[in-house]
């Protein structure tokens, strides 16, 4: 399972380079990967701490640390 995890993670980190922030809905339509495989990459990226979170009302966005 660390191997699918790291999978997804790097996915929307190529992802992640190219916009300048998403949401996991986005990220669940732009990289293919199930809404649960998103929220686990999330939280591998996260633990490394390689993205941010930002809050916009209901809506949180994820973007790369710069």
């Amino acid at each position: 399972m660390n191997d699918e995890i790291g999978d997804a993670a790097g996915l929307i980190w190529s992802y992640l380079e190219g916009v300048d922030r998403a949401t996991a809905t986005k990220l669940v339509a732009e990289t293919q990967l199930k809404a649960n495989e998103v929220q686990r990459a999330i939280g591998w990226l996260a633990r490394e701490e390689k993205i941010t979170f930002e809050r916009e009302g209901r809506s949180e966005y994820f973007s790369l640390k710069k």
